[in-house]
Order: structure tokens, then C-alpha cells, then sequence
């Protein structure tokens, strides 16, 4: 490759994915090292130099975590709708239509059952890419009906937090799914069946303030950013500087918010072992609920 080509490919979009994904150059937000895109395809979007963690498609989360062709999606058809007829810059169904055209998904959540080596659950994934990954009532639909299925068929629950926080064009309507879904995992805790919570960069707002912080198990991802506000929020009201690291995952698992901080590349192991102690006889438990 020469000079010019290689600049050529520098000045490409990093983030997006031509047919020939192995051609572009990505540069680490860590170390700021340029790499392959396939070279970090190739180790589950970590840098091979450094360890930082990309960001990941919903799609991408999926793949990494649950066995081959063992994810069977619930509720694709649920949609926002828009009660409060809501209009900022553009209409709010115009935002939707908008995000489902790009994410080919009609909301910002992906709920399903999968199994993740070999043992049965149900999963909840959230996808940034669809308006932030914002919480708006069908977001909070789908989390219920997963636990739902939970606790009927005796499995756990994992829920993928990656948001924004709560959608402000359904407002209230939004902002009752905190409520809402803390409620049924409140149900999915008298069954004695566990709710494992998987923060990953970023989580903040609504969802912060709610399921994402009620799992029995707290894991995040290194270097995920999680918080309620944002920094430079909280600096402003508090008028002082804030702690280096300040609501990364290694911080807050240093001050007891969070139970472990696991590299993506074992977060696979980390979750089928932890069920398999916590749910007996997982592996051979039949589809039971559909």
C-alpha cells in the first residue's frame, strides 16, 4: 500500500463498515494506536495493544455472548407510539421512523432467549445506536415480558445496559418504566431467580437509576463509563473538581457500587458459570415459554 492510499484510508469513517471491513483503519481511543479494522473484529473490538473497548453494536453483543444460532427474539413488533403528539427540532415520529431506518429495528431494545455456553436465559440488550438507547415505554414493555418469561421458565435474567437515560418525548411515560420494570424485578426476586446486570459504555440516567443498578450481580466492562448525570454536569452544581476516573467501571468498583469489572473476552465464562451455580440443572432445561 502506498502513501496516498494509506492516507486515503485515514480519512475514511472509522466507524462505519463497507463490504470490505478489512480494508479500513481504526485508531484506539486508549492508546491512539492505528490498527486494522479486522485486527480488532478479530479480538471482540478490544485493542490488541492497549485493551480499551470499543464501543459494539446490539447485533455485535449478541454474537459475543450467546451461542451459535441460539438467540430466539421476543415481541420484534413492538414500536414506539407517540401519546404526547411531541415536537422539538423534528416530530417524535420522525425521530422514530428516522432510528428505525438506520438500526433496522423498531426499538431501542432486543429481548430474546439464548443460550450462552449451553445454558438457557433470557437476555436483554439494549442498542445505542436507536436514539441513544434511550428507556421510553416499549423499552420498559419488553424488559417486563423478558422477566416475565423468567420466572416461568426458571431462568435467569441478564439485562445489557448501554443508554442515555429516559426518552424525553414520552416523558412521563418514560419516566414510569423505571418504576415499572424495578417492580417486576422485584417479582423475579421472590421466585429466588437472579437478575444479572452487564453496564456497558455508557450507562447513564434513567436506566442508571434504575434496573441497571438492581442486579444481585453488577458486572461492567473496563473502562465503561456509568453515572447518573454527566461530569461536567455535576462539576458545574457542586462548583469542585472531581476524582480522576470519576464514573468509570474501575471506580466505581473501587468505592462498592459494582461487583466486578470483567474483560469482554470472558464475560461469556463469567455469566454461564455464575448461572450454572445459581440455577440447577440449567443446561437441559427445555424452551418452555414462547
Amino acid at each position: 500500500m502506498g502513501f496516498t492510499d494509506f492516507l486515503k484510508n485515514l480519512r475514511k469513517d472509522e466507524k462505519k463498515v463497507s463490504k470490505d471491513a478489512s480494508a479500513y483503519w481504526m485508531k484506539c481511543d486508549g492508546c491512539g494506536a492505528l490498527m486494522y479494522y479486522k485486527e480488532v473484529h478479530s479480538q471482540m473490538f478490544v485493542c490488541p495493544k492497549c485493551g480499551y473497548h470499543f464501543r459494539i453494536s446490539a447485533q455485535d453483543r449478541i454474537d459475543i455472548l450467546c451461542d451459535a444460532d441460539s438467540f430466539l427474539e421476543f415481541d420484534k413488533d413492538l414500536a414506539p407510539v407517540d401519546p404526547l403528539h411531541f415536537v422539538d427540532k423534528e416530530s417524535y415520529k420522525q425521530r422514530i421512523q428516522k432510528h428505525q431506518s438506520k438500526t433496522g429495528r423498531p426499538s431501542s431494545v432486543i429481548a430474546g432467549q439464548a443460550r450462552i455456553n449451553n445454558v438457557l436465559v433470557q437476555l436483554v440488550v439494549f442498542d445505542f445506536a436507536f436514539m441513544g438507547g434511550s428507556l421510553g415505554s416499549v423499552e420498559g414493555e419488553k424488559i417486563v415480558r423478558a422477566i416475565d418469561r423468567a420466572i416461568q421458565n426458571k431462568q435467569a435474567l441478564i439485562i445489557v445496559s448501554t443508554s442515555g437515560g429516559a426518552r424525553m418525548q414520552e416523558s412521563t411515560f418514560s419516566l414510569m418504566q423505571m418504576a415499572k420494570t424495578s417492580a417486576a424485578l422485584n417479582k423475579l426476586s421472590e421466585a429466588r431467580l437472579p437478575f444479572i446486570s452487564l453496564l456497558t459504555d455508557p450507562t447513564f440516567g434513567g436506566v442508571s437509576a434504575s434496573f441497571a443498578f438492581l442486579g444481585d450481580l453488577i458486572i461492567a466492562e473496563p473502562g465503561a463509563m456509568i453515572g447518573f448525570a454527566g461530569a461536567r454536569v455535576i462539576k458545574q452544581t457542586i462548583g469542585a473538581d472531581l476524582p480522576e476516573g470519576f464514573q468509570t467501571a474501575e471506580f466505581l468498583l473501587e468505592h462498592g457500587l459494582i461487583d466486578m469489572v470483567v474483560a469482554r473476552k470472558d464475560i461469556k465464562k463469567t455469566l454461564s458459570d455464575i448461572i450454572g451455580m445459581l440455577v440447577p440443572c440449567n443446561e437441559n432445561q427445555p424452551i418452555l415459554y414462547s
